[in-house]
């Protein structure tokens, strides 16, 4: 079978990827099909789901693949690793979707690499449908993100602390390139294998760039913007990212890299959930700052292609970073406006935000479940008492609610067209924690997948009431609640 691939970064030169084959499974089975981003992806699903399980294992590849794992480098944890790379992925090559973009898919646990160090090239049941629901709920909730088309069963155990079952991602993104594939080159001293990805970019994300006096300080520019919104969208929906490695910051500014991603339930600023972030450099108040520093390492890769200037360069460089935290700040304030029903702006919106900020840190308040309450009690006032239940000091919320009333007073939205609004921003349902473990383990340990298909369905609708599904929207019961997330690697 033929998909129609093209391969744009398999002509890059040979020191960019390393040419290999998938590792065949043993016993590869379909366990979940996206029927619609397959179709976006310009296949017919009814020919493709038949032969998924071997397509997409990498038992039967499509006749034009041509499976490469990508070079790159990265800062983790702040540390810089110059050699990682694909190390249980491969791309299979790009589709031209059916509005015109080019899409790489990828396959992730498909063995062992040049790139895999000493690991065991697969990946586990779990954490791919990990990837496979939260991605999807993060496209469902309109935040820019890489896709999962498909999760293969193996027929294998992969050994973590315990022996797991094996699986299969197929990921399709915009592209794979990242800043720490910049990073790869620059910290070899390659500066054409810098021009050449440079070029790469400009091509495939940002052709205004190519116009531009220093086509390579437009990028910078065009990459800070879409992490500044990208970054804002994360934190308007309570979401932390958990790993904000350079080698998880993407190039097109999706979000890429399910690990130990996680919802906040109870808002605090410090939330962190990962495993692995023992300091809480990823924590959800820190996300526009580490976006920030990553950018830096940006900008410091492409300091020779900017400006021959070193000192002008560096000049140029600093001032496109600088406003990036006052990008994000107005990104999320705009959002924030959105989410509290605002449709116009006043001096005193920013002040009026923190002050919920502050009344929900204090009361331990659910994130999701107060946006949403919020929105009904604007379209109906009888509707406050359900969102100050949130709040054990019920005299607080209700001084902040009269100073919000006050505030609607100036703003020129009807009642039902702000909580219309304000429904359209703020989610009934997110992937909570306890429901995305529960979905996970049934599937994982017990083999049953009823409630991850049910989850999965719920999450691809988190606007809509779905009142037959209300207990999805409840945050979990003290003996339910989830403090760690893992990266699954």
């Amino acid at each position: 079978m033929r998909l129609g691939f093209e391969h744009t970064y398999s002509a890059l030169p040979s020191r960019f990827y390393a040419r290999v084959a998938p590792t065949p499974v043993a016993s590869p089975a379909l366990v979940v099909f996206n029927g619609p981003l397959a179709e976006e992806l310009g296949l017919d699903p009814g020919a493709v789901e038949p032969r998924a399980a071997a397509l997409f294992s990498g038992n039967e590849l499509p006749e034009d693949a041509d499976p490469i794992a990508m070079a790159y480098a990265g800062h983790q944890f702040g540390a810089f690793v110059p050699r990682l790379g694909d190390g249980r992925a491969l791309l299979l090559g790009e589709l031209r979707a059916r509005d015109g973009t080019l899409r790489d898919v990828q396959l992730k646990g498909s063995g062992l690499t040049p790139f895999s160090r000493n690991a065991d090239g697969r990946a586990a049941l779990g954490p791919m449908l990990r990837e496979y629901l939260i991605s999807e709920a993060m496209h469902a909730l309109r935040i820019p993100t890489t896709r999962s088309l498909a999760v293969v069963s193996t027929g294998e155990r992969v050994y973590r602390e315990d022996a797991l079952p094996g699986a299969v991602l197929t990921r399709v993104a915009a592209s794979h390139v990242r800043v720490g594939t910049f990073q790869y080159f620059a910290a070899r001293g390659d500066q054409e294998g810098v021009r050449v990805l440079l070029d790469y970019v400009i091509a495939r994300h940002y052709p205004e760039a190519r116009h531009e006096a220093s086509p390579a300080l437009a990028v910078l520019k065009a990459v800070a913007a879409r992490q500044a919104a990208l970054v804002a969208d994360w934190m308007l929906v309570g979401f932390i990212h958990g790993v904000m490695n350079t080698d998880n910051m993407a190039i097109s500014g999706e979000t890429i890299d399910y690990g130990p991603c996680a919802f906040m339930d109870a808002y605090h600023p410090n939330t962190v959930f990962s495993s692995i972030d023992h300091n809480g450099r990823y924590a959800y108040v820190n996300q526009a700052a580490i976006a920030q520093w990553n950018l830096v390492r940006f900008a410091e890769t492409l300091v020779p292609l900017i400006d021959a200037d070193e000192d002008k360069a560096i000049r140029l460089a600093t001032e496109a970073v600088a406003p990036f935290i006052a990008q994000f700040d107005a990104h999320f304030l705009a959002g924030m406006r959105r989410k509290i029903g605002l449709s116009n702006a006043e001096d005193g919106d920013v002040q009026l935000v923190k002050r919920l900020f502050s009344l929900m840190q204090d009361a331990g308040a659910d994130f999701t479940l107060t946006f949403r309450r919020l929105a009904h009690a604007a379209e109906n006032a009888e509707e406050e008492s359900a969102l100050c239940e949130l709040f054990p000091d019920q005299t607080a919320i209700r001084s902040w609610l009269q100073d919000w009333r006050h505030r609607l007073k100036s703003d020129p939205l009807g009642h039902e067209e702000r909580g219309a609004r304000m429904r359209q921003v703020n989610p009934a349902f997110i992937p909570r924690n306890h429901r995305v473990e529960e979905a996970l383990n049934a599937a994982s340990g017990q083999g049953d997948l009823e409630p991850f298909r049910r989850l999965l369905h719920i999450l691809q609708r988190p606007f809509e009431e779905q009142p037959g599904h209300a207990e999805y929207a409840q945050p979990p019961q003290p003996s339910e609640r989830v403090y760690r997330t893992f990266c699954g690697t």
